[in-house]
């Protein structure tokens, strides 16, 4: 044992002497001079004590003082920072949206330009004639949308005004703030997945990504609250493989239910995701099944009172939205000039709206859809080929380099080019991943 201290003490003696000269003239060589697993002494004014920030110097290779480099501390400091993150990314969008507020405030066509339809839900809402006119006339109830962004604007209506300029200042400001927020959940589950250094990279990388930035103080919409819902779903469902506790199951049924009555297209991954976390559970021989029932009750009893208020407006089952038809008629048509061919519908062409107000919101979707059905029926090469043709405009941006579209589109070629980098860099990160 007495062998053994002094050795030590001979040990520490000579790393002071070669961790003075290290660290105050060559600090470059310190990692080549010390295993990174040792914790050795360097010697500081006060005498020889194990200093820690060098020690992480020697094994890191970041500044051993901040008072040496403190600009490039600070900044190191910042970059790990979520708090930044979100700084940063509401910052950015909140300087874009200085230049683009007023565009909601257009009063052509009744202010149209004003959330368009969730615009038009929340005045209804707001001057207590219920969740309908989804258009430019009364045309009475509606399932048009689901219930939470319009009673949201509704909400903001109620207070500032109708249209007004302050409201659409306060909904710009709080969907920038919620498209900022998102960089959280992005944050932690990149963390979960790959690490600490694709988290803040996967952070900043939100607080920075154009579409981020642009359309959430462009465009007033439910889409931004359902892109922080759907990353906050994805969060938990990582967690969800390792717990088998109800109540938390019950959340997520109850969150997965607020996200589909805001955007009900989410509900497309939800047998997945769900199903992913239970199968998980599964394999670790924990209890699934109870938790899972009690996910799916939570869910459907938070949508149901809107099946059934759909239900007493139409006398008929509604689930979510109606437009079903008409989204399948507008694309499938025959027009493939533009990837939304938008005088097919009633918001542009005279005959469409004038049928809708004839038809009658329900009937004319019914119309809709039996079109857009018979088409693709009567075509189905042609459906093949735009659906080939779209899912390659969703990884790419590229639908079309003629003159006359690009006119419309004058942005499309370095999109193009943005989009299809983004993808070709997604499928590199997923196969280095595997």
């Amino acid at each position: 044992m007495l062998r053994t201290l002094e050795a030590t003490r001979k040990e520490r003696r000579v790393d002071r002497r070669f961790g003075r000269r290290l660290c105050w003239h060559e600090p470059h060589k310190v990692q080549d001079a010390f295993p990174a697993s040792i914790r050795f002494m360097i010697s500081n004014q006060t005498g020889g004590t194990i200093d820690s920030a060098r020690v992480r110097q020697a094994e890191t290779g970041t500044p051993a003082n901040p008072r040496v480099f403190p600009l490039r501390a600070r900044l190191h400091a910042v970059f790990q920072s979520t708090l930044w993150m979100v700084l940063v990314a509401l910052a950015i969008r909140l300087i874009v949206m200085g230049f683009l507020y007023q565009e909601q405030l257009d009063p052509d066509r009744n202010h149209w330009r004003f959330a368009y339809e969730n615009g038009r839900l929340a005045r209804s809402i707001a001057e207590g004639h219920g969740m309908g006119s989804p258009l430019f006339e009364d045309t009475g109830l509606s399932a048009w949308m689901t219930p939470i962004y319009p009673y949201f604007v509704a909400g903001i209506f109620k207070v500032f005004g109708i249209y007004s300029t302050t409201s659409a200042f306060v909904l710009l400001v709080l969907q920038a703030m919620i498209s900022a927020f998102t960089c959280l959940p992005i944050y932690f589950f990149a963390n979960k997945l790959f690490g600490l250094r694709t988290a803040i990279w996967s952070g900043w990388a939100w607080a920075f990504f154009p579409y981020g930035i642009y359309f959430p103080v462009e465009r007033i919409w439910g889409t931004w609250l359902s892109t922080l819902l759907v990353s906050v779903l994805l969060l938990i469902t990582l967690y969800l493989e390792e717990s088998s506790r109800v109540w938390l199951w019950i959340g997520y049924g109850v969150l997965w239910g607020v996200t589909a009555l805001t955007e009900p297209i989410v509900m497309s991954a939800w047998p997945f995701m769900t199903g992913w976390a239970a199968y998980r559970l599964y394999r670790r021989k924990s209890r699934w099944l109870m938790p899972l029932l009690a996910g799916t009750l939570a869910l459907v009893i938070v949508v149901t009172p809107w099946f059934i208020r759909n239900y007493s407006a139409f006398g008929r089952f509604v689930p979510f939205r109606d437009t079903l038809g008409l989204e399948l008629h507008v694309g499938n048509n025959g027009d493939t000039f533009h990837w939304h061919p938008r005088f097919i519908g009633p918001w542009h062409n005279d005959e469409e709206w004038k049928a809708f107000k004839d038809l009658g919101e329900l009937e004319y979707m019914e119309r809709e859809k039996q079109r857009g059905m018979d088409y693709i029926r009567s075509h189905p090469g042609w459906f093949v080929f735009v659906t080939a043709r779209r899912f390659i405009y969703i990884w790419t941006g590229f639908w079309s380099f003629d003159i006359r579209y690009l006119a419309e589109e004058p942005l499309d070629p370095p999109n193009v080019f943005f989009c299809t980098a983004l993808t070709v860099l997604m499928l590199m990160g997923l196969r280095r991943s595997t």
